[in-house]
């Protein structure tokens, strides 16, 4: 890869990413259907069966899973962990901004007009994690077994809602998978053949580092800088599964119930980072900023520090094992339990496509309508998602002041 090869990668990545996070509404599992369908369908970075991979690798990782996917993907197109951190700055850096600026004027989004505009934002998600789905059911789980798989993710997911249940089906459908699916492994042998596992850019050395790096904080913060906002908020990303609305409850007890801030600012926050796009986990921008202005300290220093300790530990691990997924998804047996994941992962997706995009987006027949002409729109007229965002966006502020 030459120099000049390199900046046109580089700068290819920062403004796609930038792209998505200015038009990525809707949460995790949203996200991952944007990238989906941008970076997959549209421009093909990945296979389908690499971009499953990537997501069951990430749901199995504590931290910000979509923030982990993007990060990830910016490496596959930026050829190393370069291309991953521009990712990440481009899709995170719009939300990040936008809750700082409010957390400084204290501002927050009401009244009819930001109503609309943001249950339109809801229905847009919907379209496109089923668009989503409906590409990766037919990739993922083309046989009886496979499809099973999945339904019984669902079932799952529908029997006990939690992040830990999430990882437990993924985990699940790899067991199984193992056992259900030898049988097709000259046939999953072809299928990788046509369409590239997952592969990411990183030295062992560099993993190596990254790992020790990881346990070396979650050791040492708590020992030599308890209740700071790089221990409170590093801790929280280091011990999260699922990302997301499930680190809330730690950030409520370790700024809240702890008296660094407000219940009211907390709630604020929380509900001003639904009305942006990008990763929920940039609502740590508006925490660090308000918990340093009660401390009399820089509200701007305050909201990057707890944004770069939130976000850090899944990054580590991410690439601290990066090598071993290769090395691991080499073996035969492998590759029969990752036929399983991916399948438990369309399920995963599946479900949350019903809860909680479908029962928090779709209140109305005329919704109902609406999230199936933006499916259709995004699956035969292959409208770009951004292009269905900005119409939505029109839309959801007409029917607001209406």
């Amino acid at each position: 890869m030459t120099a000049v090869s390199s900046r046109e990668r580089y700068r290819d990545v920062l403004l796609t990413f930038l792209t998505l996070g200015l038009t990525s509404f809707g949460g995790p599992i949203a996200h991952l259907g944007y990238f989906h369908a941008e970076l997959v369908r549209r421009r093909g970075w990945l296979s389908d069966t690499a971009y499953a991979e990537l997501v069951a690798l990430c749901q199995f990782l504590p931290g910000p899973a979509s923030s982990q996917v993007g990060f990830a993907l910016g490496m596959v197109r930026g050829g190393g962990v370069m291309g991953g951190v521009l990712a990440w700055v481009g899709f995170t850096l719009p939300s990040a901004l936008a809750l700082l600026a409010l957390a400084l004027v204290a501002g927050s989004l009401e009244g009819p007009l930001a109503s609309g505009v943001i249950h339109a934002l809801k229905l847009v998600a919907v379209a496109v994690v089923a668009q989503a789905i409906w590409g990766m059911a037919r990739t993922l789980c083309p046989d009886r077994r496979r499809a099973g798989l999945a339904l019984l993710a669902m079932l799952g997911l529908a029997l006990a809602q939690s992040a830990w249940t999430q990882v437990g089906v993924i985990a699940m459908g790899a067991v199984l998978g193992s056992l259900l699916c030898r049988d097709d492994s000259a046939a999953l042998v072809r299928q990788q053949a046509g369409a590239a596992g997952l592969s990411l850019p990183v030295s062992t050395r560099l993993a190596r580092a990254c790992l020790i790096t990881f346990f070396a904080l979650l050791i040492a913060l708590p020992l030599l800088a308890s209740g700071s906002l790089v221990d409170i908020f590093y801790r929280a990303g280091a011990l999260v599964f699922g990302g997301g609305h499930v680190v809330l409850p730690l950030l409520e007890a370790s700024t809240v119930e702890t008296g660094r801030i407000a219940a009211d600012t907390f709630l604020t926050g929380y509900g001003a980072a639904q009305a942006v796009p990008g990763p929920l986990f940039t609502f740590a921008a508006w925490l660090g900023a308000g918990m340093a202005q009660v401390g009399g300290d820089s509200a701007v220093l305050g909201a990057i520090i707890a944004l770069l300790s939130l976000f850090l530990p899944g990054i580590l691990l991410l690439i601290g094992v990066a090598p071993l997924w290769g090395r691991l998804r080499a073996r035969p047996a492998a590759r029969a339990a990752l036929a399983g994941a991916n399948a438990a992962v369309v399920g995963v997706l599946g479900m949350a496509l019903y809860d909680p995009l479908w029962t928090t987006s779709v209140l109305s027949h005329l919704d109902v309508v609406i999230a199936l002409a933006a499916f259709i729109a995004l699956t035969r007229f292959a409208l770009a998602p951004w292009k269905l965002v900005l119409a939505m966006v029109i839309l959801g502020a007409v029917r607001g002041v209406m």
